[in-house]
């Protein structure tokens, strides 16, 4: 996560732990925007919710994308770097694709 050139991240309800993202906050600068259990007492915007939902439609259909046509959960690595070589080229060939640049 101290890798991502990003400051704010999307998680999903997993992350919603506050002492977490505290931590991760004041650790790494990494902070993280979670949707709302129903039971919880934080009360967000009708416009943040639709928000969050519109950006993680997006996210499970590119991973569902990633899954299905690209295989991503049957990488078979001997080492952390022959799996994030082959990741890397996962996503390499998928932005390719998503920017007309090759067809698919």
């Amino acid at each position: 996560m101290t890798q991502i050139p990003h400051l704010y991240n999307l998680g999903d309800k997993g992350y919603i732990s506050q002492k977490l993202q505290k931590k991760l906050y004041e650790e790494h600068r990494v902070a993280f925007w979670t949707p709302v259990r129903k039971n919880q007492r934080i009360l967000q915007s009708d416009a943040w919710k639709q928000w969050m939902k519109r950006k993680r439609k997006v996210i499970e259909t590119v991973f569902s994308i990633l899954v299905d046509s690209y295989r991503i959960t049957e990488i078979r690595a001997n080492s952390v770097s022959g799996f994030e070589t082959a990741l890397d080229g996962i996503l390499l060939a998928y932005s390719l694709v998503v920017l007309g640049l090759v067809e698919r």
